[in-house]
C-alpha cells in the first residue's frame, strides 16, 4: 500500500494492538464474502459506522439536508482501533454495517482480504477514482484490481503556536518568521530550548507526536520498504527520528502530555505548552479544548516542510443490507464540491486534487488562528511528500515506538534503553 501518512497514536494500549493482531485470523476466516454488492437494500436507510472524535454528526447531518428523506443510523464505536477491531469482529460472522470509516493506518489489515468488502467499482467507482490523489487512491485498491474504499481526506502537516506565550519568551510570532526558525528538527528543538530558558515552561505538549511522529513521517521509507519487507529496525530514517524525540526530551522542553489525553485538552486550555504538530484536522481540536484562545494561535510550517498525519476512508462491507445508500452517501460526501465545503466548515483537507488551485482552499484563512492561510499551508505541505509503503503493521510498529518514547518522557523509563524496549515489543505484537 502506497501512504503518505501516519495512523492516529494510540495511548499506552498494547492489549488493544494484541487483540488486532489476533483479529487477523478472523479476517481471515470471513474472507470468503463476496466483494461485490448483492443488491439495493433500502435506499433510504443506512447504518453507519465511525470513530469518536472527528465530529461525524455533523457529517451525517449535514447529508440529511440534501437527503432530507434518509435515515442514517450513525454509531460512533470508539477511537479508531477500536472501530478497526469491532469490525474485524463483526466480519468475522457478526452483523456488519452498510457504511465504515476506516482509518488510513488500518487499511492495510483489511487490504489483505478484499473480498470481505463491496468492491466498489461495481458501484460506479471507476467513474470517480481519479478525482483522488493518485497515492490515496492505491492504498484503497488491491493487487487484484478491487476498490474498497473511497478516501474522505488527509493530514497536511504545521505548527500550531501560541503568539502571546511566544511573545513573553522573547521569540517571533509572525508565522514566516516563526517558521525560520525551525527549518531543520534540530532548529525545533532549539527553539524550545530558547522557549523554555526564558520562560520556565514547557514549549511542546509531547516528543512522541509533535517530534518523532511528525519527522519519521518526512522520509522516502518507514517502517516497510518499497517492496513490503518489514525495516523500521533497520531504517535508519526510524532511528534518527527516534533519538530526535528523545533529544527533545532531554531538553527538558516537553509538557509530558500525551496527545488527545484529558491532561492534553487540559493544558491546552492553561497554555502549559506553546506549540504543538497540528494536521488540518486537529485544529478543530484546539478550538474545542481551548475556545476562549481564539486569536492566541497561529501556524507555522512544519520543520522539514512537509508531513501528513491521518486520513480516512469510507468503506462498504460485503454483506451490507444496503449498499446503495451507502453508496449514495459516500458519492454525495465525498465529492470534490463537498470534500471542499468540508474544508472551509470543519478543516478537513481534501483528497481531491481539482480543489489544490482554488482560491476557496488556497486563500482560506482561519480567524481563530490569526488569520492563517491554512488551505495553502496544509496543501504545501501534503504536495512535498514522497509515498511510502504503509505496511500490515505499521499500527503496531508505531504504538511500540511512541509507548517507548512516552516511557522515558512520563515514567522515567531509562532513555538508553527505550530503542530497544520498542524493537522487543513491537516484535511481540507483530509475530516477528
Amino acid at each position: 500500500m502506497l501512504s503518505a501518512q501516519l495512523s492516529t497514536p494510540l495511548s499506552r494500549r498494547r492489549a488493544l494492538a494484541l487483540s488486532a493482531l489476533a483479529g487477523g485470523a478472523a479476517l481471515t476466516a470471513a474472507a470468503c464474502s463476496s466483494g461485490s454488492s448483492s443488491g439495493s437494500g433500502d435506499p433510504n436507510t443506512f447504518e453507519f459506522w465511525s470513530f469518536t472524535g472527528i465530529n461525524q454528526k455533523d457529517s451525517v447531518e449535514e447529508y440529511k439536508t440534501l437527503a432530507p428523506d434518509v435515515t442514517v443510523k450513525l454509531t460512533e464505536v470508539g477511537n479508531a482501533q477500536e472501530t478497526a477491531q469491532g469490525l474485524t469482529t463483526a466480519l468475522a460472522g457478526g452483523k456488519v454495517p452498510d457504511l465504515v470509516l476506516i482509518q488510513a493506518g488500518d487499511l492495510p489489515k483489511f487490504m489483505k482480504n478484499p473480498g470481505n468488502f463491496v468492491d466498489l467499482t461495481t458501484l460506479g467507482a471507476d467513474d470517480i477514482q481519479d478525482d483522488y490523489v493518485d497515492w490515496v487512491m492505491a492504498q484503497a485498491t488491491a493487487k487484484s484490481g478491487e476498490v474498497i474504499g473511497i478516501p474522505t481526506d488527509v493530514g497536511g502537516m504545521g505548527v500550531a503556536y501560541r503568539t502571546d506565550l511566544m511573545a513573553a519568551a522573547g521569540l517571533p510570532t509572525d508565522r514566516d518568521e516563526v517558521s525560520a526558525l525551525w527549518p531543520t528538527w534540530d532548529d525545533f528543538i532549539a527553539t524550545g530550548q530558547r522557549y523554555t530558558q526564558a520562560t520556565g515552561n514547557a514549549f511542546i505538549d509531547n516528543a512522541a507526536t509533535t517530534v518523532f511522529l511528525q519527522a519519521v513521517s518526512q522520509g522516502e521509507e518507514q517502517y516497510y520498504s518499497a517492496d513490503g519487507d518489514v525495516v523500521y529496525d533497520t531504517n535508519p530514517v526510524v532511528r534518527e527520528s527516534f533519538d530526535l524525540g528523545l533529544k527533545a526530551i532531554a531538553a527538558g522542553i516537553t509538557a509530558k502530555l500525551e496527545s488527545f489525553t484529558d491532561g492534553w485538552n487540559a493544558g491546552m486550555a492553561k497554555g502549559a505548552f506553546a506549540a504543538v504538530a497540528a494536521p488540518s484536522w486537529m485544529l478543530g481540536s484546539i478550538r474545542s479544548a481551548a475556545p476562549d484562545t481564539e486569536g492566541k494561535w497561529d501556524i507555522a510550517v512544519i520543520p522539514g516542510g512537509s508531513g501528513n498525519w491521518g486520513g480516512s476512508y469510507l468503506a462498504i462491507p460485503a454483506r451490507a443490507a444496503n449498499p446503495q445508500a451507502a453508496w449514495k452517501y459516500i458519492t454525495t460526501m465525498q465529492s470534490p464540491e463537498q470534500q471542499l465545503q468540508h474544508f472551509i466548515d470543519a478543516g478537513s483537507l481534501p483528497t481531491t486534487p481539482v480543489n489544490y488551485d482554488k482560491p476557496e482552499l488556497v486563500d482560506h484563512t482561519d480567524p481563530f488562528f490569526s488569520g492563517a492561510p491554512t488551505g495553502r499551508i496544509f496543501t504545501q505541505a501534503v504536495l512535498g511528500l514522497e509515498p511510502f509503503v504503509n505496511g500490515e503493521y505499521n499500527t503496531e510498529i508505531s504504538t511500540e515506538l511512541l509507548n517507548a518514547l512516552n516511557g522515558v518522557e512520563g515514567d522515567g523509563a531509562p532513555a538508553d534503553a527505550a530503542w530497544d524496549t520498542a524493537t522487543k515489543n513491537i516484535k511481540t505484537a507483530i509475530g516477528a
